[in-house]
């Protein structure tokens, strides 16, 4: 187990353990881009995390998981102070593990058996004891974890450069977009749907969403959400984030 601080360099594929465990607290850290042999399972137990992904962005929320396979390059960006775990798996212990890199729900067994996972000293023996009996049942929570809603594809058009050039503003209504980068509102549904598998306007509410959970993860209330999101009122944003989820801002974040 290592305890980082933000100017750590970690490299997981330097050790011949098959599974690594680390633990972290980090404040406004960049990663930057880079990618390891091995499948990473990211848990954040508080503050939130911006993932990079070639075409997509991820966002990872408290009290849950991202699962990257082995290879995939990334680059990861904490905001304020974020407390977490990451456990490093070889790729043979990846097989059935999800080939895209998705965001999961950690259930309480699965919180249960990461701590003592990232406690770990880095030579622990994980083909016996304990060790194989707390990574069977990771394995399997994550493998059966049902996946949450928290990746948003990215157009590769450059016409829709201006558009991806700040991912902090709220993206513009489809009339101003067509302005803004001198297209029709059909090119740009067809540039979208070829390229996200979304309309521009399931994708931009897809966008509020993350935006959405990103601010409420990092301390901002409702009315301070709302009005940078573009809502009329609190109330209209309750009932946009309810629909999107099945619950209240206030349920998800528990």
């Amino acid at each position: 187990m290592a305890l980082l601080d933000a100017r750590a360099r970690f490299n997981p594929d330097s050790y011949p353990a098959p599974v690594i465990g680390i633990a972290a607290i980090l404040g406004d850290h960049d990663s930057g881009v880079h990618q390891h042999q091995r499948g990473q399972l990211l848990f954040t137990r508080q503050g939130c995390t911006r993932i990079t992904l070639a075409q997509q962005l991820c966002l990872l929320p408290p009290s849950r998981a991202a699962w990257i396979p082995p290879g995939v390059t990334h680059r990861a960006v904490m905001q304020q102070s974020v407390d977490y775990r990451s456990i490093y798996l070889i790729p043979a212990l990846c097989a059935e593990l999800p080939q895209t890199t998705c965001v999961i729900e950690v259930s309480p067994l699965l919180r249960a058996v990461l701590e003592p996972m990232a406690d770990a000293d880095f030579d622990s023996d994980w083909q016996q004891g304990k060790f194989m009996h707390l990574l069977g049942l990771c394995l399997s929570e994550i493998r059966d974890a049902a996946q949450q809603p928290m990746l948003l594809p990215l157009p590769g058009d450059k016409r829709l450069a201006p558009l991806l050039a700040s991912l902090e503003q709220l993206p513009p209504e489809l009339q101003v977009l067509e302005r803004q980068i001198g297209a029709s509102s059909r090119t740009i549904g067809r540039i979208f749907q070829r390229e996200t598998g979304m309309g521009y306007q399931q994708w931009r509410q897809q966008w509020r969403l993350m935006r959405a959970i990103e601010l409420l993860a990092t301390g901002r209330n409702i009315s301070c959400s709302a009005f940078e999101l573009g809502f009329a009122s609190d109330s209209a944003f309750i009932a946009f984030f309810k629909e999107m989820t099945g619950v209240t801002p206030g349920v998800w974040l528990k």
